[in-house]
């Protein structure tokens, strides 16, 4: 399986590709998209939809894993946030791939044990895990092969399947967003209009 692993950003948005066919992980490409120069939001947004479609069309992943936005105090930076995941979210989708959706805590806990993690610890045990030389110059890169790793972590590890059957129903995020839609859809009728 090849699954596409994205940390969200609108000025820094991290992506990797794992490998997970054979015994030993394989990173495909580990970098990010860097927005900083683009001024107008709208052409950031743009620019996350064209480069997830590039990835995707290069690799061909099976599978995306995404970090699901975090609560901060800042409403304006959690709903840009929200923009970047929804657009690689769509990306995907048109593409056909399945997706799943972490906390930043559930991938932490993954990689390192802990998940209350800083980024450089995250990004430590990766390299010791994965073999990979250096850190890339920006940690958002680790981040999303964080999420891919987890991801590959929860399907080849029978103890994973066993925590999720016995994680409480309303803690799950990992259905993809296709049937997460349908369900709300479902729910909430009057809701649409």
């Amino acid at each position: 399986m090849i699954i596409l692993g994205i940390d969200p950003g609108t000025r820094i948005l991290g992506y990797s590709v794992l490998n997970t066919d054979g015994t030993t992980p394989r990173i495909e490409v580990m970098d990010v998209l860097y927005m900083k120069g683009i001024a107008d939001f709208n052409l950031r947004i743009r620019k996350i939809f064209d480069t997830t479609l590039r990835i995707i069309d290069s690799y061909h992943p099976d599978h995306l894993a995404i970090e699901a936005p975090f609560f901060g105090k800042n409403v304006q930076s959690m709903l840009k946030l929200g923009r970047a995941q929804g657009v690689a979210i769509a990306a995907a989708m048109s593409r056909d791939l399945s997706i799943t959706e972490y906390e930043p805590a559930t991938i932490k806990q993954t990689v390192t044990g802990n998940g209350n993690a800083a980024k450089e610890q995250v990004a430590a045990m990766l390299r010791s895990i994965l073999g990979f030389a250096d850190n890339p110059a920006y940690l958002d890169a680790t981040d999303a092969l964080a999420v891919a790793y987890t991801f590959h972590m929860e399907h080849t590890n029978p103890m994973a399947e066993l925590r999720n059957e016995l994680m409480p129903k309303h803690k799950k995020r990992s259905q993809s967003s296709k049937k997460a839609w349908a369900t709300f859809v479902n729910n909430n009728p009057d809701r649409l209009s």
